[in-house]
């Protein structure tokens, strides 16, 4: 979606459970764990009416409630009345909420929502998935603009061998992989050898079945390259680098809000916009590492940082 002193292995082993970050699937559908500090449907009172109303919902998993936090939190900085109704499970029961009015709003991931919809797309870049979104959504949906954070495949390396070997992107990798083990999910070899052969000519020395523990299998060495997600709060406690995919071969999955047209006023979008324009994938790790390492509250969490922005 383990080598540290044994303090800290305790918190990462449960950090871990708790996390989105398994190493190789799709954030809505993966994950079942439920946040800590993060309560069910729970409405909240707007500051004034004149902004209007809205329902913002989540997924069961820390990172989709971190996000819900942010918007729902903006939102009522802009005078809307919110309901929050966090940890409601999976896709393919949130896609029908949003659809049908229930949710106002829902944190998405534009890549994994496009396959969702149309699991025929072949769209990798950033603007030809939100083209394929805008194209297969129903009418009554609509993605506004997609932030920069990602919460996406990566091939990660730890910082010595980055600046050992001088690789900065995957297409890099192809002067050392030959002599590199690859680690990743079970399945991640028979999903993406023949990808990384065909975009950058990547062959590796072996692939390994490193699983939830591929982070920590790049930094004791058992790996030198690994599938993490990229807000995967282990990047930051190993010091790792995830590698830039400057051709593209895992499709972009940036965050983005999904709204239900009829029940998102401009107001709402506008606000969701102004969110999404100053949430980078460095930030959002950082803010993943307090809420799945250090245990703070994801409403605190998304407070501090609106109030950072300048949105709160």
């Amino acid at each position: 979606m383990k080598r540290l002193f044994s303090t800290v292995v305790v918190v990462l082993t449960t950090a871990l459970a708790l996390s989105a970050c398994g190493g190789g699937g799709d954030p809505l559908t993966s994950a079942s764990a439920s946040p800590a500090g993060s309560g069910a449907a729970s409405p909240t009172g707007g500051g004034g009416g004149g902004g209007g109303k809205a329902v913002v919902g989540s997924a069961n998993f820390p990172e989709n409630v971190l996000l819900a936090e942010i918007y729902a939190q903006a939102l009522e900085a802009k005078g809307v009345q919110v309901e929050k109704k966090l940890n409601i499970g999976s896709r393919e029961v949130l896609y029908d909420q949003v659809k049908s009015g229930g949710l106002t709003v829902l944190p998405e991931y534009i890549g994994s929502l496009l396959a969702f919809v149309d699991k025929t797309t072949t769209a990798k870049t950033k603007d030809d998935v939100v083209a394929g979104l805008k194209e297969k959504l129903p009418a009554e949906l609509e993605v506004l603009d997609p932030a920069a954070a990602e919460d996406n495949n990566s091939l990660t390396v730890t910082r010595e061998t980055a600046q050992k070997n001088g690789l900065t992107t995957i297409e890099d990798l192809v002067k050392v992989a030959k002599g590199y083990s690859i680690g990743g999910p079970p399945e991640f070899q028979s999903r993406q050898e023949k990808n990384f052969k065909d975009t950058y000519g990547l062959e590796f020395k072996e692939w390994k079945k490193t699983g939830d523990a591929t982070a920590d299998a790049i930094k004791d060495g058992t790996v030198q390259v690994g599938n993490v997600f990229t807000t995967d709060p282990k990047i930051v406690i190993n010091g790792l680098i995830s590698l830039q995919d400057n051709k593209n071969a895992f499709a972009a999955d940036n965050v983005v809000p999904l709204v239900n047209k009829a029940a998102a006023n401009d107001t709402v979008k506008t606000t969701l916009n102004v969110v999404s324009a100053k949430l980078d994938t460095p930030g959002l790790l950082a803010l993943m590492k307090r809420v799945a390492i250090d245990k703070d509250d994801a409403a605190t969490v998304a407070k501090d940082w609106l109030t950072q922005n300048g949105l709160a």
